[in-house]
């Protein structure tokens, strides 16, 4: 029986879109000590005391042999990473405390090369000699008991025209070269051995040889799909999909043989009929080849697909949209009501946005995705974030990027919403009504492009009374069964998790709720924070 001893460490009952408890009392719970700035261990010989310093692009899949493993681009503070091999691992059982394993990818394929002057020919162009590359946006996954599949992103960042660097010295007006997705495979994660199986896609164009620019200005892209932050899917009936897409045109979605990880159909020229390459998804513009949008991750839940974006630039205004669908090739709506496969749009819930409670300089930059569960029904979302610009002093603190993992829980009407603070294990006892009595910071996550959204104070009274600050006048009320705080009507999905902004770290409870998002002008989602 559940009483309404604060003391009390019961397991409760909860539906299937509440967390699992884990084991634990609050009483002796430690929270993590590492720093947000991490610039005084940036260095590549500090990487063992890393934890979660230098991520960007996260990938995290879990493996049989109980450890989380996550991925991600090359991108670090100072260029820690530079000569060090391509799409970093780490590991963790926890996703609290992780180790550092190393490079997958240790030099870069020689099919990149042979691929992108093989096409140059048959364009009549000049082959490169000398090339430059990015590594983007791995994506893993377990494929089945003895099989885990890396996607990745190869970026050739060259001119088109003369072959030569992407440097203003060498501008021929022509875009830059193509990006390439491949993939790589492992029977052991944890040996960090991973083979090569070469080419899936590349970006794909439907103005053949038209590769003119007459400006560094004009954004009408050459590419209409961009073979950039690859996500990867096994639907329950046993279609794979990958799904693609980076600024131009949108997100496509192309189905991939089991078997072999590529194109489950033959791709032609990738500058004549380019249906084999994808079927678009989503777009935020139909009518624009350059849109700020990329980085889709998908994910299977009760009925529907999820198809989370990264929305805008990524070192501040980086923030996080979904979309779902019954099918997953579309059509994928927002909560709103609008249909963003064929009309295109502004998807809706916002799921994450720059912010800041008190007591901390907050985080930007906080998006490009992962979400996986743990197989116990506990489902999380990780991504980046990044400090503000000139934090502790630091001009250049903007390049810090923290790899941060996020509780995601499912509301009763079946969308995400992310938990403000990080995950930091803390058990998950049964919330009491008496616990919630008290001060909040609460904040609405609007849409506020390259700013953060701040938090406004609110007190739950006694009588069920908001008595200060956030719908002051209305009333709050609770389901502990569910662990829903209703604030003036609105459901707010709660959770136990750390206090980053407190001095010591602590545990307290938080809360993510959506407003009605069938009204265009209230399109909120709200993050809260018990404070005491």
């Amino acid at each position: 029986m559940i009483t309404d001893d604060p003391s009390e460490e019961a397991t409760p009952v909860r539906d299937s879109t509440s967390l699992t408890t884990r084991a634990g009392k609050l009483s002796t719970y430690t929270a993590p000590t590492y720093a947000d700035d991490y610039s005084s261990i940036a260095d590549w010989s500090q990487r063992g005391n890393w934890n979660l310093a230098n991520v960007h692009d996260p990938s995290v899949m879990k493996a049989d042999d109980g450890y989380y493993y996550m991925y991600q681009t090359d991108a670090s503070y100072g260029n820690a990473l530079d000569g060090q091999g391509h799409f970093f691992c780490r590991r963790s059982k926890d996703l609290v405390h992780w180790s550092w394993v190393g490079s997958t990818m240790h030099r870069q394929p020689s099919w990149v090369a042979a691929k992108v002057n093989e096409y140059r020919a048959a364009m009549g162009l000049q082959p490169i000699k000398h090339f430059r590359y990015c590594f983007w946006a791995p994506c893993a996954r377990k494929v089945r008991n003895g099989l885990y599949r890396m996607y990745y992103s190869i970026v050739v960042d060259n001119y088109i025209g003369n072959g030569k660097y992407n440097d203003a010295a060498n501008w021929c007006n022509s875009w830059t070269e193509r990006a390439f997705i491949g993939v790589m495979e492992t029977s052991d994660p944890a040996s960090n051995n991973w083979t090569d199986k070469g080419m899936v896609t590349t970006s794909s164009t439907d103005k053949g040889f038209n590769f003119y620019r007459p400006s560094g200005s004009d954004w009408n892209a050459y590419f209409k799909y961009n073979a950039i932050d690859p996500t990867y899917i096994i639907c329950p009936d046993g279609k794979h999909y990958l799904l693609y897409g980076s600024w131009h045109s949108g997100i496509v979605a192309l189905r991939i043989n089991p078997n072999t990880g590529k194109p489950y159909t033959q791709q032609g020229n990738p500058w004549g009929d380019i249906s084999s390459y994808g079927q678009l998804v989503y777009s935020r513009n139909l009518n624009s080849r350059w849109q700020a949008s990329e980085g889709p991750e998908v994910v299977y839940h009760d009925g529907y697909y999820y198809l989370f974006l990264a929305y805008d630039e990524l070192s501040v205004a980086y923030n996080t949209r979904v979309l779902r669908s019954k099918n997953i090739l579309g059509t994928y709506y927002g909560k709103d009501g609008r249909n963003c496969t064929a009309k295109g749009g502004e998807a809706y819930p916002i799921v994450t946005h720059p912010y800041r409670f008190n007591g901390h300089s907050g985080w930007v930059g906080v998006s490009h995705c992962c979400v996986f569960d743990d197989g116990k029904g506990n489902w999380f979302f990780a991504s980046q974030g990044r400090l503000p610009a000139n934090t502790n002093g630091n001009p250049y603190s903007n390049a810090i990027m923290m790899g941060q993992v996020r509780t995601l829980r499912w509301t009763q009407d079946g969308w995400p919403v992310v938990m403000p603070e990080r995950y930091g294990n803390v058990p998950q006892l049964t919330i009491l009504e008496s616990e919630l009595k008290g001060k909040w910071q609460l904040i609405p996550l609007s849409y506020k492009v390259g700013q953060q959204c701040t938090s406004v104070s609110m007190t739950l009274g006694s009588n069920h009374k908001i008595t200060e600050g956030f719908k002051a006048g209305s009333t709050w009320k609770y389901d502990k069964t569910a662990s829903i705080l209703y604030i003036a009507g609105i459901p707010m999905y709660l959770s136990r998790e750390v206090d980053w902004e407190s001095n010591p770290r602590k545990a307290t409870i938080v809360f993510s709720g959506l407003s009605n998002y069938n009204s265009k002008n209230n399109l909120f989602t709200y993050w809260g924070k018990k404070t005491n």
